[in-house]
């Protein structure tokens, strides 16, 4: 089974989380602030979301009807799904603090700080629990339909979230998961979305950040 764009995923957003955690540090500055003008923000808010809604949506209900028999499997995908609403809950909030004007600097960066330790932990949490189950319980049907249906929410914001996904893959990679985009799609990426996404200073700090 191949999960080139769970890894993929993964990859990218822990790339993120670094440059999250290093814009919102700056000296003389608060993450409030540096969050409010990044595209970078954004875009780690809409690749997660389409992520952990296919992950609900089609993997974990698939994986509980191939482990109904095993409650120690099934405990696990109930806190993996826990975990998810945790992480969800605080992008609420930091979002929720950057539309107030009076927001506190410091819970800002408490709330930055509890997303990147919260997420990094659910992320490794993830690979090492749930992947073996994925290759050990899921049938190759179940796979391509969560895949299908986690392709069609990245999609929604292909222009942005394609490039953000692969950016610093290696070539393997990136055709696996543009082989299946149509010919017009797959021109799009290298002649406009791509090199619009590797001019953007995504995370505020006057050049782009790989």
């Amino acid at each position: 089974m191949d999960l080139t764009v769970m890894w993929s995923v993964h990859g990218a957003l822990r790339r993120e989380l670094v440059h999250l955690d290093q814009v919102t540090t700056v000296v003389n500055d608060d993450a409030g602030r540096v969050l409010a003008r990044t595209a970078g923000w954004r875009l780690l808010k809409q690749a997660l979301h389409a992520h952990h809604k296919a992950e609900d949506d089609v993997l974990w209900p698939a994986l509980r009807r191939s482990l109904a028999n095993r409650p120690k499997e099934l405990a696990l995908l109930e806190v993996l799904e826990a975990e998810h609403a945790v992480i969800r809950s605080v992008i609420q909030a930091i979002d929720a603090a950057l539309a107030d004007p009076q927001a506190d600097p410091l819970r800002m960066g408490d709330l930055v700080d509890a997303l990147v330790t919260g997420l990094a932990g659910h992320l490794d949490h993830e690979e090492a629990a749930a992947m073996p189950l994925i290759q050990g319980a899921l049938t190759a049907e179940q796979w391509c339909r969560f895949s299908r249906v986690h392709a069609r929410y990245i999609a929604r914001h292909a222009r942005d979230l394609l490039p953000w996904l692969l950016a610093g893959a290696d070539e393997t990679t990136e055709e696996r998961l543009l082989a299946p985009l149509p010919a017009a799609a797959r021109s799009a990426f290298t002649d406009e979305w791509l090199p619009a996404y590797l001019a953007l200073d995504r995370w505020g700090t006057g050049r782009p950040r790989s």
